[in-house]
């Protein structure tokens, strides 16, 4: 047996298996469950969704951030919120409440989201709804009516001075508020500072003037930030969060109703069997600072709240194609064609040059070889050429092209965005229909079930959006 295997690059150049990962007689399995038998059954291109990965994300942050407040004797307490622009599905958000969470909204429309919820017994009255973005008269109308009918841990995060105007007028009961921090970019964005959040010199003043002395109608509790680079270990983060944190403390002094600070989101997932992030250092890091900075300062420390959306969702999916074929165009180019393509189905590839953890889901005792990876669109970007830990991609070379001897291609970690941003369903680039999508989860009695959430979207379906059929 050849040792140039695809087995034996991967075991030389990462540690593996590894958590999620690991192949048996020469097929990937991927949180344990056996890919090949989902290729067998559903065909590709194929869109796998493993819920169970939801609530084990949440409970691993949890007990990260309660290791992290036992290790600093924190005397707040931590609040674990789902950003739901990650991923809308009812089948990802009701997971994801099983876990005793919150959520985290930013659009008026999210807020029907959380009325269905309701009305389905999946939250009550008490859940923590933050509510973000950048309002029209659409989502504080919504969200005035939320807060009317008894959510009362309902908190508006003011983008902008004028905001607070519009729950003034609609808002009948006394409630909470926050306000977003206006962030500095890092120096390589186009840009010196986010167009979210107020800017931090001004939230002062505004307190004063429009927040002290109506604290029997609303109140300030929630101070938010949020880093578009997410949480890393560099200066421009910790830089950017003491800004917060001391902003807080000044709060704090003439505002006694203060009492959280929301850090948002921005944990990373895992794009590469290479992946080293160390969660639990970076969450003590974050404890430890918020409370040296109110010791210093002589005020009580915050309740911390988490908006993550990826981190919740991401791992939790994979998109899985089939090689179909192989195109030689010059010396130095092997093109292994995909039964799909990147644009409709991976965006985040084409649009900011993510990279995903890329995997073969059989044939690992093959030879390998360096390949360009294209979709079946003709557009010239739609194209899969380098992996986060290398300017390439190697898969197991083709023995032949044939119905019986096809390669079948994984992307992972994938459950993050692609759907938000590519449009579930509707019209897709050069009309590649969405994938048809399989959820796997546990059953009541404990059992792995699997079944179809959406078929592959149909050519009548396209044609009916575009005018053709009526």
């Amino acid at each position: 047996m050849s040792s140039n295997t695809y087995t034996n690059l991967v075991k030389q150049t990462f540690y593996f298996p590894q958590e999620g990962f690991d192949t048996k007689d020469g097929n990937l399995y991927y949180n344990g469950l056996d890919l090949m038998h989902y290729v067998e059954k559903y065909g590709t291109p194929l869109k796998l969704t493993y819920l169970p990965k939801i609530g084990m994300q949440i409970n691993k942050a949890k007990q990260m951030f309660a290791n992290a407040f036992k290790k600093h004797k924190y005397e707040g307490k931590y609040h674990y919120c789902y950003c739901t622009k990650s991923s809308h599905f009812s089948f990802v958000v009701e997971e994801a409440l099983k876990h005793d969470i919150h959520l985290e909204t930013s659009y008026a429309y999210d807020i029907e989201i959380i009325n269905k919820l309701y009305e389905k017994r999946k939250i009550n009255k008490d859940i923590y709804i933050i509510c973000n973005g950048y309002k029209q008269k659409s989502y504080t109308s919504r969200i005035a009516k939320l807060l009317n009918n008894g959510f009362k841990n309902v908190i508006p995060v003011l983008d902008n001075k004028e905001e607070i105007e519009m729950y003034k007028r609609s808002v009948k009961v006394p409630f909470k508020l926050g306000i977003r921090v206006a962030a500095e970019e890092e120096p390589t964005f186009p840009f010196y500072t986010s167009r979210l959040g107020m800017r931090a010199k001004d939230i002062l003043e505004f307190y004063v003037d429009h927040i002290e002395g109506y604290e029997d109608k609303f109140q300030l509790k929630m101070l938010h930030i949020f880093l578009n680079k997410g949480i890393k270990d560099d200066i421009y983060y910790w830089s950017e969060l003491q800004k917060v944190i001391n902003l807080y403390c000044q709060l704090k002094k003439i505002c006694p109703e203060l009492d959280s600070i929301n850090i948002g989101g921005g944990f990373p997932i895992k794009h590469s069997l290479g992946f080293d992030y160390d969660y639990q250092f970076m969450i003590n890091e974050i404890v430890g600072n918020i409370k040296k900075t109110c010791k210093q300062a002589k005020v009580p420390m915050p309740n911390i709240f988490t908006e993550f959306g990826s981190f919740t969702v991401g791992e939790s999916m994979a998109h899985i194609y089939s090689v179909i074929g192989q195109k030689v165009q010059n010396d130095r180019e092997i093109w292994y064609m995909i039964d799909s393509s990147f644009i409709t189905t991976l965006p985040d590839t084409w649009g900011i040059g993510e990279k995903f953890l890329m995997l073969p889901v059989n044939k690992w005792a093959n030879e390998y070889q360096r390949v360009v990876l294209g979709g079946i669109t003709c557009d010239s970007h739609d194209y899969y050429d380098s992996e986060e830990h290398i300017n390439e991609v190697f898969l197991p070379k083709l023995n032949s092209i044939n119905p019986k001897d096809t390669l079948y291609v994984g992307f992972f970690h994938t459950g993050a965005y692609q759907d938000q941003i590519s449009g579930y369903g509707g019209i897709k680039h050069c009309m590649i229909p969405s994938p048809k999508h399989v959820i796997v989860e546990y059953d009541k009695n404990g059992k792995l079930v699997d079944w179809v959430y959406a078929k592959e979207q149909s050519a009548q379906s396209m044609l009916k959006i575009l005018g053709y059929i009526r």
